[in-house]
């Protein structure tokens, strides 16, 4: 049934196609007695999964021209869904092959090709058609849109940036972001290579294209630390906390290094004004030890009370179970124990970051989405706020200091 409702395109064209050529109703009973069931024992053979026949069949219906070319294309887009890379080469380098195709044909099977070989990991062989494509005016935003697929795949973030530059001269598709990105990815490249000045340069034109790239600003805060200089650092991871919440967690040990560093007194304070903004688990977690350090487990059962009374967040019942069984054994009830190491089991299978184009979730922070291929999609997963049951959240207000 797949294979039938994937060929129904291609049966409609191929009867538009006897209906154009004949004419008449009597030389479509006349193809009807030709090409039409060779059309048809080509269906059959894919239907009886005997691809290699059904191409066969296909090639030699007749000579390629200007009203079989879509019907080709759509065979081979066939395979090409379906994963059948060879057998869509086989089409798509059939019809390059043909003297009869307009320049504009052309451009698509060449595209469509190289969209194979790229599928079959022969990226040389995809980057020399793109790059054809390219200099002959054909396909032109297409081709280097999956030029930028493949020196992303091959961490090639230079010839990223020069074909982004055309793309965006082509298109007008905004490209900061993206550009941002590989300028950053060169940084985090100049600095493993102990290139301080060179990564600077990158993270100030990635700031330049993009004002609001967060991970630029991350990456001059870690320089900071690095460099011996945690009060700058500090105040950058502030700033940040405010410009990009939805990356605070994964900012979170550097800033709390930052304030050891200082040696700064106030760690709950700082947290805890950043969690009243910014509520997440990780957050959560690093403000419960802090309480507890400075105020006591008394103080950090009524944080953790008070939070979990408005956040359905199986961290936080983790955390709650944990204090009480280890601080407050008299609260603790039989199977307290168990139901730790299930809540444990739930929270490692639990995703940390999701992505807000296609929902892909991980447990570490990508800033490329590694499924839609999106760059900064991907964020933290916030707690859900608890639903009381009249159906609104409480309102009551979480106590962080005490």
């Amino acid at each position: 049934m797949e294979w039938l409702f994937l060929l129904l395109p291609i049966a409609a064209a191929s009867g538009w196609l006897v209906a154009q050529r004949s004419g008449t109703h009597k030389r479509v009973d006349n193809s009807c007695h030709g090409a039409d069931p060779v059309f048809f024992r080509g269906l059959n053979y894919l239907l009886n999964e005997q691809p290699d026949k059904a191409i066969d069949v296909f090639l030699k219906l007749a000579e390629v021209d200007g009203e079989t070319v879509e019907t080709h294309l759509a065979l081979g887009a066939l395979f090409q869904r379906r994963g059948e890379v060879d057998r869509a080469i086989r089409i798509h380098q059939h019809l390059v092959a043909r003297e009869t195709l307009s320049s504009a044909q052309r451009g698509y099977a060449l595209y469509e090709l190289g969209r194979d070989y790229m599928l079959a990991g022969l990226f040389d062989r995809a980057e020399s058609l793109f790059q054809e494509l390219v200099e002959q005016g054909l396909q032109e935003r297409r081709a280097l849109r999956s030029l930028i697929e493949i020196y992303q795949a091959e961490k090639d973030w230079r010839r990223c940036l020069e074909t982004a530059d055309q793309l965006r001269w082509r298109s007008d598709r905004p490209m900061q972001t993206e550009i941002a990105h590989y300028h950053c990815e060169l940084a985090d490249e100049c600095l493993r290579h102990a290139r301080r000045d060179e990564a600077r340069t990158h993270l100030l034109d990635a700031q330049a294209v993009d004002p609001n790239c967060i991970r630029a600003t991350m990456i001059q805060a870690q320089m900071e630390m690095d460099g011996g200089d945690p009060a700058s650092a500090l105040m950058l991871y502030r700033h940040l906390a405010r410009r990009g919440p939805d990356y605070l967690p994964a900012m979170l040990p550097q800033l709390l290094r930052c304030c050891e560093r200082l040696g700064r007194k106030g760690v709950t304070k700082e947290l805890g004004d950043l969690f009243q903004a910014h509520p997440s688990p990780p957050l959560m977690l690093e403000l419960s030890q802090a309480i507890e350090r400075e105020y006591g487990p008394k103080a950090t059962l009524d944080f953790l009370n008070d939070y979990l009374s408005r956040h359905a967040d199986l961290v936080g019942a983790k955390r709650l179970l944990e204090l009480r069984l280890s601080r407050f054994p008299e609260q603790t009830a039989a199977g307290d124990a168990q139901l730790i190491e299930v809540l444990r089991h739930l929270v490692a299978a639990q995703p940390s970051y999701r992505c807000d184009q296609c929902g892909f979730e991980a447990r570490a922070l990508h800033w490329q989405c590694p499924s839609c291929k999106h760059w900064g999609s991907i964020k933290a997963v916030a707690p859900q706020p608890l639903v009381s049951p009249a159906g609104l959240p409480p309102s009551r207000t979480a106590t962080v200091t005490h």
